[in-house]
């Protein structure tokens, strides 16, 4: 496979990630599939990102995240 094939299936994948977070969030369901709210949403998440409150988000969402994962994880087990 040529590199640029390996590149774009890898962008690929990443993209189908991201959006299959978008998803488990219910973001697509909660917004009515509103793209202008949703990507209105993710430009104040940059912003936030873009302050000196940075790293304190960036930890906060991290723990609410490993917590959802764990909590869907210990349900998927039962």
């Amino acid at each position: 496979m040529r590199e640029w094939q390996v590149k774009r299936r890898d962008r690929t994948r990443q993209l189908i990630e991201l959006g299959g977070l978008v998803v488990k969030a219910r973001l697509v369901e909660l917004t009515d599939d509103d793209r202008a709210t949703l990507y209105g949403a993710f430009l104040t998440v940059a912003i936030k990102l873009r302050s000196e409150n940075r790293e304190q988000a960036l930890a906060i969402w991290k723990r609410r995240g490993k917590r959802a994962f764990e909590t869907e994880s210990s349900k998927d087990a039962t």
